[in-house]
């Protein structure tokens, strides 16, 4: 219910107003059935626009650290994500990654859309970084298709660690459906996995026209380790 409040009457129609969204390609999301809405990922603001232009509710994870900050902001943006259905995950990996994929596996069984960032994290400058293979296993698990889509100027809008938005039109770019059935039985190949990440990953360049770099993007970010003393 709270996600339906939030989108339709109070904060949906604000954030149309202010960032009047220009989408192309919206018709290639199935109107029903199961669907991963797979994005690149340049902003914070991207699990709030997706959702926002998108007729179906759509379920995102995030990052586990977005449900236990402390003080008024932590609480605000705890409730925010869970009002709208998101789901935390621990990126360190393990049996809890494995738990959130599992959770939108039953969105997706369920009928639903699940959305996915197969970067994993914010791209570091808004290049494309190679995928993580968790987007195929729920394609190929659930028997979903993909639809790839392409944030083209979020990182202008909100660039990482900007807590406050510039104003201007946010542009969004649906691909078509892309169908991995041919797949069928093969979940947990890790060869075709890794095939179906990098198809999906190709479409993504294809569609925001953003330079692709084939490492992972996490990488950039940890820390340089201080050489050891002679």
């Amino acid at each position: 219910m709270l996600y339906w409040l939030l989108k339709y009457v109070i904060l949906g129609p604000l954030l149309k107003l202010i960032f009047r969204p220009q989408v192309e390609g919206l018709r290639n999301v199935p109107a029903t059935g199961p669907v991963i809405l797979a994005s690149n990922h340049l902003s914070f603001s991207d699990s709030i626009f997706t959702p926002l232009i998108t007729a179906r509710k759509v379920t995102f994870v995030a990052k586990a650290e977005y449900f236990t900050g402390k003080g008024i902001k932590g609480w605000l943006t705890k409730m925010f994500f869970v009002g709208t259905g998101t789901i935390p995950v621990d990126r360190s990996g393990g049996r809890a990654a494995r738990a959130a994929l599992d959770t939108q596996l039953q969105v997706l069984r369920a009928g639903g859309v699940a959305g996915i960032y197969p970067e994993g994290t914010r791209s570091p400058d808004g290049r494309l970084y190679r995928g993580k293979t968790g987007v195929a296993r729920l394609a190929l698990e659930s028997g979903a298709v993909v639809v790839p889509v392409a944030m083209l100027n979020a990182d202008e809008i909100q660039p990482p660690g900007k807590l406050i938005p510039r104003i201007d039109r946010v542009k969004i770019r649906f691909g078509a459906p892309l169908d991995f059935s041919r797949y069928a039985g093969l979940a947990g190949d890790r060869f075709v996995e890794r095939a179906v990440t990098d198809e999906i990953m190709y479409e993504l360049m294809e569609l925001s026209g953003r330079e692709y770099v084939d490492i992972y993007a996490q990488k950039l970010k940890e820390p340089v380790a201080a050489p050891l003393a002679a």
